[in-house]
């Protein structure tokens, strides 16, 4: 099985483009999705912060806007929630890697770099589009003002640094040239492994 990271930041076309690796028959793992899961109803990091940061569960789940709260008010807080939240998505994306009997796996993680996730890849490929086209994606979605966006961008890895250590760069200007890039990407994956 080959491992491809998926990246990219903020607005740069990364949901959709992991979509297109899953319909050209690639497993595909969300981190996002993960972190969804354990901190629903019954998920694996409810009971481990309920001890933490007992406000922090509301209705049997976490709250994550409780939790971003406890994060505003106490900056140590973060790294409490990193260690019992990161082993736990460890484990999630463990197990869907065993599971899985796809040829390839794309593991979505937008922080990839930012976590060490890239050693876990055989191979990384980034999503981008130039600034400006990124900004407009993300205000259109209505979801945040420009400030928040920026401060969202701010702490993510520079988009230029990303491109430069990854193995594969898609840009993603429209959805069809996206999709011709993915899909020659998938096909020289896997003439590698018939070739291997």
């Amino acid at each position: 099985m080959f491992i491809l990271g998926l990246t990219g930041s903020i607005g740069m076309g990364k949901s959709t483009t992991a979509k297109m690796f899953a319909e050209e028959g690639c497993a595909l793992w969300n981190a996002d999705a993960a972190v969804h899961r354990l901190y629903a109803k019954g998920g694996a990091a409810v009971g481990p912060l309920q001890e933490a940061f007992p406000q922090a569960i509301s209705d049997g789940a976490v709250s994550r806007d409780t939790l971003r709260g406890i994060i505003a008010d106490d900056p140590g807080a973060l790294k409490r929630i990193e260690a019992i939240v990161h082993p736990l998505v460890a484990a999630d994306r463990a197990a869907f890697l065993s599971e899985t009997t796809a040829d390839i796996a794309v593991l979505d993680i937008p922080l990839l770099f930012e976590t060490g996730g890239e050693k876990l890849a055989d191979a990384v490929v980034c999503v981008s589009v130039p600034a400006e086209l990124q900004e407009k994606r993300v205000m259109e979605r209505g979801t945040m003002t420009r400030e928040q966006f920026a401060h969202i961008r701010d702490k993510q890895l520079p988009d230029a640094e990303k491109r430069a250590r990854s193995d594969y760069v898609i840009i993603t200007d429209t959805v069809e040239h996206a999709r011709a890039q993915v899909q020659n990407i998938v096909r020289q994956i896997r003439e590698k492994m018939a070739n291997a």
